[in-house]
């Protein structure tokens, strides 16, 4: 993934910072902000976490990154991709992008509430092989 191309192709400026936080969150999937800091801390050791939420926010207002909400965990980041589900281990705390078709779902769901559906989160939580 060329993050540079993604940065522009969202209107943002390239900077070292905001690559790195890019590489982290590929590396990690869904990674969440004091997992983010440590990470970026590694290689920009004077970065400020008000910097870091600063280029956050920037990102999230050009849909380029994606905050995943979980109950009773704190929110984790990821590079915005394909709607999909997320499948969360109630054990080790893992989470795992699961694609499916999500319009048959969508479109009955809006059928039933007369809703017209803006935006699909769908979180589901179990064990994970692992933890089994």
């Amino acid at each position: 993934m060329n993050y540079e191309t993604l940065l522009r192709e969202h209107h943002l400026k390239v900077t070292p910072q905001r690559l790195s936080i890019l590489s982290s969150m590929s590396d990690k999937g869904h990674i969440s902000i004091e997992d983010l800091f440590a990470s970026v801390k590694k290689k920009f050791s004077s970065i400020s976490l008000a910097t870091l939420y600063k280029n956050i926010n920037a990102m999230l207002e050009t849909a380029l990154i994606s905050e995943v909400k979980i109950l009773n965990m704190k929110s984790k980041y990821e590079i915005t991709k394909a709607k999909h589900i997320h499948m969360v281990c109630q054990s080790c705390q893992e989470v795992m992008d699961l694609e499916l078709d999500l319009s048959a779902f969508v479109s009955k769901a809006s059928e039933k509430s007369h809703y017209t559906v803006k935006e699909v989160d769908i979180v589901l939580s179990g064990l994970c092989e692992k933890c089994q």
